[in-house]
């Protein structure tokens, strides 16, 4: 045995996932994967993930795309870059993946997002409201849309 406790293990390998939480923060516009982000903590993709999903009830990878949606919603809320030039700013490389990630998590496709935020803001919400009522749902996916 090496001479470190399981609670010493665990509250190491909690440091590293927040080193890796941390990153993902910072680096989020950048090309990230679970390989490398194992790789700066010293640790195996999959055992990072499965520990990343254990602390924060998310896989890396759905914690980065969590992160740019977020991004993202708030440059849409600007309105002045297309959901194109958004989606290439918060870093990802394929603009259907990013549509259809930010469906999943906000419940309306980004353009759809942006036309409403356009209209809210012009109706005098404030913007640190609308930031506020407008985050994406962490931790499960938004529910379907009511069909007319």
């Amino acid at each position: 045995m090496s001479g470190i406790s399981a609670d010493q293990k665990r509250l190491r390998d909690l440091a590293l996932l927040r080193r890796v939480r941390d990153r993902i923060d910072r680096e989020y516009a950048r090309p990230l994967d679970v390989e490398a982000l194992a790789k700066g903590v010293h640790m195996s993709a999959g055992h990072l993930s499965r520990e990343f999903k254990r602390a924060y009830g998310e896989s890396p990878y759905g914690y980065l795309m969590t992160r740019r949606i977020e991004r993202a919603m708030a440059l849409l809320r600007r309105g002045d870059l297309s959901v194109t030039e958004v989606s290439v700013a918060v870093g990802c490389a394929s603009l259907g993946t990013f549509s259809t990630r930010f469906t999943e998590l906000v419940g309306v496709p980004p353009s759809v997002y942006r036309q409403r935020a356009l209209e809210a803001t012009t109706e005098g919400m404030p913007s640190c409201v609308v930031k506020q009522v407008t985050r994406p749902i962490r931790n499960r996916e938004a529910p379907p849309p009511a069909r007319a």
